[in-house]
């Protein structure tokens, strides 16, 4: 196989998982929000400790391959497209600390049987919803670069 061809595998496969995972996520915590609060509590703790970190691995290994890619391809760095979305993924970081801090506190307030309030939830589906917004922007513009 070509290194190109295995090199381009190894920047979407990445994209695609972080994509879906946030997607997933997203869903299986807002459907445990609704359950009782050691549900809730078992699925905050596992984004926060296995999920989140992985994403980041994820997410941190994009503009690796990302330069790899473009380097073996030959393209200039100075590209627009390529500008835009090396810009976006400190953002990602950004929110993704802010989503982490988020379930601290919501997980935190049901270890100690408190309610969570709605600005809290709000805020926590605000933050991935705006990380997922950032990874779809990023693919867009990997997805609309030359071939």
């Amino acid at each position: 196989m070509e290194n190109y061809l295995v090199l381009r595998i190894a920047h979407s496969v990445p994209a695609v998982l972080l994509l879906l995972g946030v997607i997933a996520h997203i869903v299986i915590v807002w459907r445990a929000k609704g359950k009782e609060p050691a549900v809730l509590q078992q699925k905050l703790r596992r984004t926060r400790t296995i999920s989140l970190p992985a994403f980041a691995v994820l997410t941190a290994s994009l503009p690796i391959t990302g330069w790899w890619m473009a380097h073996l391809a030959g393209w200039p760095l100075s590209q627009k497209w390529l500008m835009i979305s090396i810009a976006l993924l400190p953002l990602i970081f950004i929110f993704g600390g802010f989503l982490y801090s988020n379930l601290s506190r919501w997980q935190l307030q049901s270890e100690l049987q408190q309610s969570t309030s709605g600005r809290d939830q709000f805020l926590g589906l605000l933050w991935a919803l705006l990380v997922l917004l950032l990874l779809l922007a990023i693919s867009a513009l990997m997805g609309a670069k030359p071939l």
